[in-house]
C-alpha cells in the first residue's frame, strides 16, 4: 500500500491551472522528487497533500485512506506528515529543543524529552539544543527544521525546496546528510525541486511537471537514458540542438545518420546531443568538410570536466555551433580540428510539435 497516493488531483487559480488531472503515488521508504520549472504547480501539488491548500478535485489518501476528498479534508495536524518548508521557518522565540519540541503535545514530559534528544542526534545538532536559530548557520537551521518534522514520526515527509536558501558548497554536504538521514527515518518523502541534479541525487523516482501536468515519471536514469519527450531531455542538463527530417527511418546529422522510431516518412523532427556524448580526438590529415571533424572555437575548464565549443559543417555554407563536454582537463587550441564520435545513447529524436 502506497504511503501517500494523489488521485486524479486538479487545483486552478482562476484561470491558471496548476494540477492538471494529476496522478502520484509514494511507497513507504521512497523518495520521489516533484522536478520542473517555476510555476509548473509542484508546490501548490505539494501544499494539496499536505493539506495547506484546499483539494478542489480528486482525492489524497494517506496509507490509503483518504484525508482529502469524498467530503473529507483533513487539516494538516491531522494527517502525520511533517513539512520543511524553503524558509525553514523556525520559531525565533523559541529554543533549537523547543523548536523540536512544539509539535510533540501528546507525549509525556519525559517522553517529549527522549525524543527531541533522539532526534537532535539523528541530524547532528544535539549540541545545540540551547541555541536558538538567530544563532545558527543556514545549514544548521535546515538540520533543526529537519529534525522538528522528524520528531512526530510522520510515516510521510513533505520537502518544499529544502535547500535552495544555501549556498552551493553547503548545499552539496547538508543534501547528502538529509538522504541519509531521511533514509533512516524510514518515512516516504516527496520532495520540490527545480534542479534536476539536486532530484537525480535524492530520488528514487522523478516526476517531471510542466504546466501542472506530470509528463513522465521513472527512475533518475531513466529520465535521462529514455526521455519522453524533448522538454524532459532538455530539462536534465544543456543539449546541443540540430534540425532534420526522418528518410527512410532515419534522420542525418554530422556525425552519421540516426534512428528515427516509430516517426512519420518526411516529418520535420529535432535532434538532442547531450555535450556528453560527443567524444573527441584529434583529426588525421584531411580537409575540414570531411564528416565527423569539428573546429575549436573555444575550450573552458570548468572544474570537474572540460567545456569545448565546437564548429561542425552541416551542408554547403552552413556550421553547426555545438558544444562538448569532456571529463576532466581538455583544453584543445582554437581552430584545431577533431574527430568528433557521437554515442548514440546520448542522442535523441523527437517530432517537432506545432507552436
Amino acid at each position: 500500500m502506497s504511503a501517500l497516493t494523489l488521485e486524479r488531483v486538479s487545483h486552478a487559480y482562476g484561470e491558471i491551472v496548476a494540477a492538471d488531472d494529476l496522478d502520484l503515488s509514494v511507497e513507504p521508504e521512497e523518495l520521489v522528487c516533484l522536478l520542473g520549472p517555476s510555476g509548473c504547480g509542484k508546490t501548490t501539488v505539494l501544499r494539496i497533500a499536505a493539506g495547506l491548500e484546499p483539494l478542489q478535485q480528486g482525492r489524497v489518501l494517506l496509507d490509503g485512506k483518504v484525508v482529502a476528498g469524498d467530503g473529507i479534508d483533513l487539516p494538516p495536524e491531522a494527517r502525520n506528515v511533517g513539512l520543511v518548508f524553503q524558509d525553514f521557518a523556525l520559531f525565533p522565540h523559541l529554543s533549537v529543543r523547543d523548536n523540536v519540541a512544539f509539535g510533540l503535545t501528546r507525549l509525556s514530559a519525559e517522553a517529549r524529552r527522549n525524543r527531541v534528544s533522539a532526534t537532535l542526534a539523528q541530524v547532528g545538532m544535539a549540541d545545540h539544543a540551547g541555541s536558538y536559530p538567530h544563532r545558527l548557520s543556514g545549514g544548521e537551521q535546515q538540520r533543526v527544521a529537519l529534525a522538528r518534522a522528524l520528531a512526530p514520526q510522520p510515516k510521510v515527509m513533505l520537502l518544499d525546496e529544502p535547500f535552495s536558501g544555501l549556498d552551493v558548497q553547503l548545499r552539496h554536504q547538508i543534501r547528502d546528510e538529509t538522504l541519509h538521514v531521511l533514509k533512516r527515518s524510514g518515512a516516504a518523502t516527496l520532495m520540490v525541486t527545480h534542479d534536476p541534479e539536486e532530484a537525480m541525487f535524492m530520488a528514487d523516482r522523478v516526476a517531471v511537471m510542466r504546466a501542472g501536468r506530470l509528463i513522465q515519471v521513472g527512475a533518475p536514469t531513466d529520465l535521462y537514458f529514455a526521455p519522453r519527450d524533448a522538454f524532459v531531455a532538455g530539462f536534465f542538463g544543456d543539449v546541443n540542438r540540430l534540425d532534420g527530417t526522418v528518410k527512410d527511418g532515419r534522420v542525418a546529422t554530422p556525425f552519421g545518420p540516426l534512428v528515427a522510431r516509430n516517426l512519420d516518412e518526411g516529418i520535420p523532427v529535432e535532434v538532442l546531443i547531450r555535450p556528453e556524448g560527443l567524444h573527441l580526438r584529434p583529426a588525421e590529415e584531411g580537409d575540414m568538410p570531411r564528416p565527423g571533424l569539428a573546429r575549436v572555437m573555444a575550450s573552458r575548464m570548468l572544474g570537474r570536466s572540460s567545456l569545448v565549443h565546437l564548429s561542425v559543417a552541416s551542408g554547403p555554407d552552413r556550421e553547426l555551433h555545438l558544444h562538448a563536454r569532456i571529463p576532466g582537463r581538455f583544453l584543445p587550441e582554437e581552430n584545431q580540428v577533431l574527430e568528433v564520435e557521437l554515442d548514440r545513447s546520448q542522442a535523441f529524436v523527437f517530432p517537432v510539435k506545432p507552436v
